[in-house]
């Protein structure tokens, strides 16, 4: 009989017998590889996360306990656990289950996570609120290794440690980083430290080598030496945490015993867990980056579906034009706030190492590491997802945009990125890289022109630089042998006729789009022309000059980007003052859900028939009464 057929909430998982834990563990990862094979999705983090996933719903009173989760990566079997098994089926598709976590998807959901290192200072902040409002539950924040990697954490636990909170951090070291040691004596320490009694003694033992001056401060630093031998886990000891650990993640039994007896301790605890990342499922196990999110695949021949004839990812093509190019020019470096792979910067990483940075998930000091390289002569090319790139606003202003400084920006994602849903939707750059200057700020239309973006980018030494460009497959156009410098701030008119009505103006991704909906209006006898503009900064005044001097008077702009601050707003602000009517086609006030692009694209407006339709209501009827009797 299924058990995972009889949890429907975290109080039917507390009815099932300790001794038959093992197999719900079992199940979840059945459910989680059955799922994630037949649709996609985040796999290994899961598949890792499960024992621990277990255990705390186990143990803890969730939603009244508050379980905060950092990214949600590891999430599915939370979703499990907490009646959304059933919409599983749904996950990362459009009016279905998120992909992350998401508070309006339920009461277990506490803090919405798709950014990392976020988990511990929104549970403190719950932390606190209980305590103001005289309450008593548990907090827990649940945190990756790879994640608390990101400055925020420190300075989450710095404060958490400082208030004294009681507050539980559960460390998932899937040994991807920090400690790779586990087994019976860290599970034996995680139990007596549980007690109280080593960490009196311990406390005790240091009062007294304080006071003993006679021996001199030798004798005191020797006694912190032997804690360091003693406790793995003095970093955040010294941080105001008591430390439990390591703790072998996979054992069910024990994580749920001492889990118990943790939940006891009051105060800011640790408790560090050592997992395996893709963990049950041997093909995930064996390569745990090319199983994060593997994509559809067949279960038993761990086969993964491959779309036969998809032209080259723009990532790929960004990662193979900056090797090509760095192998010219030994100035260029490269920067990836921990994703080499997804960013393309893994061909640099193979190619020339000595040249490549992988600074973790640290954004703010991957921007202003840059800076420094920058200082030096060197030419720094950092390689991020443009919505990840928005933690490191302030970095981008005051470290590189005020000074001035030589960096390159090379935005992925950028736009409607799809499955990953609001948190990953790249739609701000536009207009928060515009917001500061002495940033230059391009889009390419396709791939050859990606291509020469990033040859001009790092060509370019009179300031900042940034370029941006879409997830997903390019679009299969004749790639140039040679590089070629693309003027700054000018843009290109690829579709014009005298007797244009309108002009749309287009932007990166949406140039193609743009120029089907101008040819579908075309067999209608509607004249459209189209430009691609390239730069959102500087904006190309003489392109636009030069329309207006030849009549036209109506002008479209599109981008996949929000309108606010947009480019369709830089647009207006150049042509403040002129006698024409603008209209702008973008992402309108809100945060746009998880879906795939096709689907998101049409309901924002942006696919080529949503464009014509709205071109079509700008245009004088009279205009297409007449193109319909022609």
């Amino acid at each position: 009989m299924s058990l995972l057929k009889m949890i429907k909430n975290p109080q039917d998982l507390k009815a099932i017998q300790k001794a038959l834990l093992p197999q719900v563990c079992k199940e979840v990862r059945e459910r989680i590889l059955d799922v994630v094979s037949r649709k996609g999705g985040h796999l290994g983090a899961s598949l890792g996360a499960t024992e621990i996933t277990v255990a705390l719903h186990y143990v803890f009173e969730s939603p009244k306990d508050k379980i905060v989760w950092d990214t949600g990566h590891q999430t599915y079997g939370h979703k499990i656990l907490t009646g959304r098994s059933d919409k599983l089926e749904t996950i990362r598709q459009f009016g279905g289950l998120s992909g992350f976590i998401l508070r309006k998807e339920s009461e277990h959901d506490t803090f919405g996570g798709g950014h990392a290192s976020t988990a511990i200072s929104a549970a403190l902040g719950m932390a606190a609120a209980r305590d103001v409002k005289g309450e008593n539950n548990k907090v827990v924040a649940v945190i990756s290794d790879g994640c608390i990697t990101g400055g925020e954490s420190y300075e989450g636990l710095q404060n958490a440690g400082h208030l004294g909170a009681d507050l539980l951090v559960v460390l998932n070291d899937n040994q991807m980083f920090i400690s790779h040691r586990v087994g019976a004596m860290g599970t034996f320490l995680a139990k007596i430290l549980t007690l109280g009694i080593v960490t009196k003694w311990e406390k005790r033992l240091e009062k007294f080598l304080a006071r003993v001056h006679f021996w001199g401060a030798g004798l005191v630093r020797l006694g912190k030496r032997l804690k360091v031998l003693l406790f793995p886990g003095i970093l955040f000891e010294e941080m105001g945490f008591s430390y439990f650990g390591p703790v072998d993640g996979h054992d069910i039994g024990r994580l749920v015993e001492v889990l118990e007896a943790i939940k006891k301790v009051k105060g800011p605890a640790l408790l560090h867990i050592i997992t395996k990342k893709g963990k049950g499922y041997e093909h995930a196990e064996k390569d745990v980056f090319g199983w994060h999110a593997p994509g559809k695949f067949d279960v038993n021949t761990g086969e993964i579906q491959k779309s036969a004839g998809s032209p080259t990812p723009f990532t790929k093509i960004f990662g193979q034009t900056l090797v090509r190019l760095a192998k010219e020019d030994k100035r260029i470096v490269a920067i990836t706030a921990a994703m080499p792979d997804g960013t393309g910067t893994d061909q640099m990483r193979d190619a020339i190492p000595e040249r490549y940075f992988d600074v973790g998930l640290a954004e703010q000091h991957a921007v202003t590491f840059a800076g420094g390289l920058a200082t030096q002569g060197l030419k720094p090319v950092v390689a991020v997802y443009s919505t990840f790139l928005q933690r490191a606003f302030d970095q981008m202003e005051n470290d590189i945009g005020l000074q001035n400084l030589p960096v390159v920006f090379v935005l992925d994602r950028a736009g409607l990125v799809g499955d990953d849903g609001p948190t990953h939707h790249g739609v701000f750059d536009l207009g928060y890289i515009r917001l500061i200057p002495n940033f230059v700020h391009m889009a390419p239309k396709d791939e050859n022109e990606l291509q020469h973006m990033v040859y001009t980018a790092v060509k370019y030494d009179k300031g900042p630089i940034a370029l941006r460009y879409p997830r997903g497959a390019s679009l299969g156009v004749e790639m140039d042998k040679e590089f070629k410098l693309i003027p700054i701030g000018k843009g290109e008119i690829l579709k014009e006729n005298p007797a244009d009505q309108a002009f749309v103006l287009a932007i990166g991704s949406m140039v193609y789009p743009a120029m089907e909906a101008a040819q579908a209006l075309e067999k209608e006898g509607l004249r459209v022309g189209v430009a691609n503009m390239r730069f959102v900064k500087p904006i190309d005044k003489d392109l636009l000059k030069s329309l207006i001097q030849r009549g036209i008077r109506k002008f479209i702009t599109v981008e996949e980007n929000l309108l606010a601050g947009g480019f369709g707003s830089a647009v207006m602000e150049t042509l403040e003052g002129e006698q024409v009517q603008i209209t702008r086609i973008g992402i309108d006030d809100h945060f746009t859900e998880h879906g795939t692009q096709p689907i998101l694209r049409d309901i924002e407006g942006l696919s080529p028939e949503k464009i014509a339709e709205k071109i079509r209501t700008l245009l004088p009827k009279r205009t297409q009464q007449t193109a319909a009797i022609a």
